[in-house]
């Protein structure tokens, strides 16, 4: 067998035509994965190092005849963010000879789609603890859709199979949930979450999920969990594509940066995790979470979720700006409930469907008295704070109802709660929106048995607001329109 010595392995490299390093992997006693140092490299991959990471925490850059010297024999975190994922993956090239080739997108952390290639290197060693592999890439600004002719068969499969059922004819979350369920099952995971995050409402949400066995319903533990955790991943995602986790080290490693997502992790007895970030236009949208995955194939599954989550991200932000433009037609955007246009909408399609399935329905319509005595002496400004005062009353009082902006200062919503139960809510309303001299509703309601008829309902509900509107103007004169 062979000697391997520096001068062997800089001859090795040297004869890459694209960047490449000898990289020594170290094995401690309990076999797992210990030092990864830069052993050997060619000028291309130091010329490539130096131009993209060279630069110091102080902002200097050493001589670049000089940088060989501080790359050759230190450990690769000299320069670079410790990477678990990038340690196990040298670790089974070196120690367990694996071929492995992987492309990823990393445009987020360095500008460019990365192809990485470990190839193990077979030799003796002075040290029975140390083995050693090739490390090569490549860099491109833009997708090379050729470089996936590399992944492996089923992978390549399972990827086009997800995409095939993105593209079908059902609705968008039900073919979510069978793409969820799929990755769930080829992760041999016990749960499988994609959730999108909103960081100007702070907000995030769980769009489809799935479990096995005794795992916790992705939806209720998600729903434990708080915002700030979640937009705490964007933070450990800065300098790597994915976090993995697969094992108590990573986990301890994973604790010191971030204590509070890993006290929830345990809380759900979570030994395992894969996150790949959705990104957009350099933003990250979403996650694909998946836990208590078949860590024994680890390098198989960050390559697969990683590429599966390359195209849900563009489904995503194509549903995400659906979403929004039905946002904007159907919502008022002053007090965030729905808009006359839905009304009439809703309406029209309610009405139809009451006509031929008539079942009990109370409809309310809300007039602020006194709004433009507002407007007239406090200006616009105030009216439209006396407007979203109105609907935050509205929203609390109707939670599980349609409420609708009808005009101006008119409000209507639409209940199938019980005719005790809704003239509980009017009676709950009358009491939050008594004050004269801000915020109080001329209120009606009419509440339909069996008839079905919600235009009749309508007409009948406005009639008695305005008698109530009425009684207020006689009661306060001087706020009289």
């Amino acid at each position: 067998m062979a000697k391997i010595t520096y001068e062997s392995m800089k001859l090795v490299a040297n004869t890459a035509s694209i960047p490449c390093t000898v990289i020594s992997v170290e094995k401690k006693p309990d076999g797992s994965c210990g030092e990864v140092r830069f052993f050997a490299i060619n000028d291309i991959f130091k010329k490539s190092y130096y131009d993209m990471f060279a630069q110091n925490e102080n902002g200097d850059i050493p001589p670049y005849d000089d940088f060989e010297k501080s790359i050759e024999g230190e450990l690769y975190t000299s320069h670079l963010p410790k990477e678990p994922n990038f340690e196990d993956e040298c670790f089974k090239a070196a120690w367990n000879k694996e071929y492995i080739n992987t492309y990823v997108d990393t445009t987020k952390m360095y500008g460019f789609w990365t192809q990485n290639i470990l190839l193990p290197i077979v030799g003796e060693s002075d040290d029975p603890n140390i083995a050693y592999c090739q490390f090569l890439y490549t860099l491109n600004k833009e997708m090379d859709s050729g470089k996936y002719a590399a992944v492996p068969p089923d992978i390549a499969s399972f990827v086009i199979k997800a995409c095939l059922e993105l593209r079908n004819e059902k609705d968008f979350k039900s073919s979510l949930s069978v793409v969820t369920k799929d990755i769930r099952k080829y992760t041999n995971a016990t749960t499988a979450a994609v959730i999108t995050i909103d960081q100007d409402l702070k907000k995030y949400k769980m769009l489809s999920g799935d479990a096995t066995g005794d795992a916790t319903n992705p939806e209720k533990a998600f729903a434990t969990i708080s915002y700030d955790i979640v937009a705490s991943w964007s933070s450990l995602l800065k300098e790597t594509n994915s976090i993995i986790i697969k094992n108590e080290n990573d986990m301890d490693e994973m604790e010191k940066k971030n204590p509070a997502w890993v006290a929830t992790l345990h809380q759900y007895k979570v030994t395992s995790v894969c996150l790949v970030p959705f990104i957009h236009q350099q933003e990250i949208i979403g996650y694909l979470f998946i836990t208590n995955f078949d860590t024994k194939n680890v390098i198989r599954v960050k390559e697969t979720i990683e590429l599966v989550s390359f195209f849900l991200s563009s489904e995503i932000a194509n549903h995400l700006f659906l979403q929004r433009l039905e946002y904007l037609s159907n919502v008022d955007m002053l007090t965030g409930v729905y808009n006359r246009n839905c009304m009439n909408v809703n309406v029209d399609e309610l009405a139809l469907k009451l006509e031929f399935e008539p079942r009990p329905f109370s409809v309310a319509f809300c007039d602020l008295n006194g709004l433009k005595t507002i407007n007239d002496n406090g200006g616009h400004d105030k009216g439209d704070r006396l407007l979203v005062n109105a609907a935050e009353v509205l929203k609390e009082v109707f939670k599980d109802d349609k409420i609708y902006r009808a005009g101006g200062d008119e409000f209507t919503i639409i209940s199938f709660s019980s005719e005790d139960e809704f003239k509980e809510k009017i009676k709950l309303l009358r009491e939050k929106a008594s004050d004269p001299e801000w915020l109080h509703f001329a209120i009606g309601y009419y509440h339909d048995a069996s008839n079905g008829n919600l235009r009749l309902a309508m007409r009948y509900a406005d009639e008695q607001m305005y008698i109530d509107k009425d009684k207020f103007y006689k009661q306060y004169p001087n706020k009289r329109r």
